[in-house]
This record gives structure tokens, C-alpha cells and sequence, in this order.
């Protein structure tokens, strides 16, 4: 056989992670549904893995290259295939032993356009899948998310805090309207339904909860309950009591997102460097969720 036919048949990306449960729950992260297709895009730069809701809703989970203990990539251009979310979780949940995470290799594409994983950290034994992928139905739209002004308008709160003020205010089939206000400044969130319920963050009150704040006029937007809750209703709870801030930005429009931080980091590593958000550089996962707003006549005019 040829250099060249050996040349096209070697894989796109072969990378190897050594702690398979903190993909596990920055992937969970976004999983809110049952059935639920993702999109894999791969590129030097490391993973993204995206899915989407009736075009109101986004989720992104970059997978930087510093994640990984190994990262091989010969692709040209970025490959993208669908994989079943559940199904891709579920099988990383096979390498995930109850106190050991060890380290699996990731192969793409397989002999069969499959995705391959198999675990590397024993000699005599060796766990082995393969994940079979499809052609992606739809491009993922852009939401090309834009500063709503000058000023950038967001909050950071604590994330077992905006997880708890969401499940707070479900009402079947409502909204919640977020309104932010520079004086005195702070966040309110309201449900509206059968009636009224509000949470209140006041920045100079609660800073221990409410970290940071950027708004310089009124802000408010309503967004559907179910899509709101989406962004943080599948965070692992090991997430959530480490309990970092979330970020929420909201952009030209009343376009929101919200920004969460998952490590991946090996806990035996806890001794070494630590960053500004208490983990080693680079070994945190990020997660996006993009929200649009909810529009009806009412706000249209108002606005």
C-alpha cells in the first residue's frame, strides 16, 4: 500500500482525556431532554458539541485541547457529525468507575464513520465502543450575539443560587422576566403565571451570592420558563456544590446567555496551580446557553 492510501485513511483526531467524568458532567450540562441529538464540530483548537431546541435555544460545550493529555488532529477544514447526546453520555458512563476516572482515547472517524473510545489505563484489560455517527440535518445557527450597548449588561451569581431562584418560579407554560437596574443595582427575577412570584439579588446585599454586576441603564426581558430552566436544571450536583459563578450577558435584542464553568480536571491535581476560579489553568470546560427572548405584540411596541 502506498504512503498516500495510508495517509487517507488515518483519522481525523485521535486525543486522549484523563478524567472521563468531568466530560461526563459538562455534558450532562446541556443534556435536557430524553432524545437529544448533538452536533460535534472538531478543529485544532479542541471539541464543540452543540444542541439546539426549536430555534429558541443553544447549548455549547467547548472541549479546549489543554483539556486533553494528548490531541492529534490531521483534519482539513473542521468535520462535523451527530451523535444521540444520551447515547454519548451514557456510553462515557461505562468507562466512569465509582471513585476512578480513568483516562479513555477518543478516534475519529472509525472505519465506518463510527466515533471510537476505548480505555487506556490498564494493560490486560480494555473497554471498547464505538458510537455511530449520521450527517448532521441542519447547519447550527449563528446567534451572532451581539452587546446590547456600550456597556456590557451582565451579572455573575453563584450557581446553586440561580438554579434555586429558577426552580423557585415555575409556572406551567410561563415566562420570566429579568429586569436589571443600575440603581440601586441589582437583579430581579420574576415568574409570572397563576400569579406572581419575584427574587430579588441586590448587589451591595448579597455580593457573596451576586459576585459581579454591569448595567448602566434599565434592562428587562421575558423569556420562556422551559428554556430559562434548561440552562440550569441538568447541572451535576458535584457542579453545583463547588458552586463557582455563572455568568449571565444579555445582548442586543434581549438575546441571553449564560456561561458556566465545569472541571475537568483530576482530583489528585488539586495541588498544583491554581487559577483565579480555584482549578488548574486550563483544565475547565466551557458551557454557553443562548436563550431568545419571548415577543408578543405587547413588547414589541414597547420597544
Amino acid at each position: 500500500m502506498s504512503s498516500s492510501a495510508v495517509e487517507t485513511e488515518s483519522p481525523d483526531l485521535v486525543c486522549e482525556l484523563d478524567n472521563v467524568q468531568g466530560m461526563v458532567d459538562a455534558l450532562t450540562s446541556v443534556r435536557w431532554k430524553r432524545h437529544q441529538d448533538a452536533v460535534l464540530e472538531l478543529s485544532e483548537h479542541g471539541i464543540v458539541l452543540i444542541v439546539e431546541d426549536t430555534g429558541c435555544l443553544q447549548a455549547k460545550v467547548y472541549l479546549q485541547r489543554e483539556l486533553f493529555v494528548r490531541y492529534e488532529y490531521s483534519a482539513h477544514g473542521r468535520p462535523r457529525f451527530g451523535v444521540s447526546l444520551g447515547l454519548f453520555v451514557d456510553c462515557l458512563n461505562t468507562f466512569c468507575i465509582p471513585g476512578h476516572s480513568g483516562p479513555i482515547e477518543f478516534q475519529y472517524p472509525g472505519p465506518d464513520m463510527q466515533l471510537l473510545l476505548k480505555s487506556t489505563d490498564s494493560l490486560s484489560s480494555c473497554t471498547y465502543a464505538e458510537i455511530r455517527t449520521r450527517i448532521p440535518d441542519t447547519i447550527s445557527w449563528d446567534y451572532n450575539f451581539e452587546p446590547a450597548g456600550s456597556t456590557p449588561i451582565s451579572f455573575t451569581v453563584k450557581s446553586s443560587a440561580l438554579k434555586e431562584a429558577i426552580d423557585d418560579l415555575e409556572w406551567p407554560g410561563s415566562s420570566i422576566q429579568i429586569t436589571l437596574q443600575p440603581t440601586p443595582p441589582s437583579v430581579t427575577f420574576k415568574g409570572e403565571g397563576h400569579g406572581d412570584l419575584q427574587i430579588d439579588f441586590m448587589y451591595y446585599a448579597n455580593m457573596d451570592l451576586l459576585t459581579a454586576f454591569n448595567c448602566d441603564q434599565v434592562v428587562s426581558h421575558r423569556y420562556k420558563y422551559k428554556f430559562l430552566r434548561a440552562t440550569t436544571s441538568n447541572i451535576p450536583s458535584s457542579v453545583i456544590k463547588d458552586n463557582r459563578g455563572s455568568k449571565l450577558t444579555i445582548g442586543r435584542g434581549g438575546m441571553l446567555k449564560v456561561q458556566h464553568l465545569v472541571s475537568v480536571a483530576k482530583p489528585s491535581n488539586s495541588h498544583q496551580h491554581i487559577d483565579s476560579v480555584g482549578q488548574p489553568p486550563s483544565r475547565i470546560a466551557y458551557i454557553e446557553f443562548f436563550v431568545k427572548p419571548q415577543v408578543d405584540e405587547e413588547n414589541a411596541y414597547d420597544s
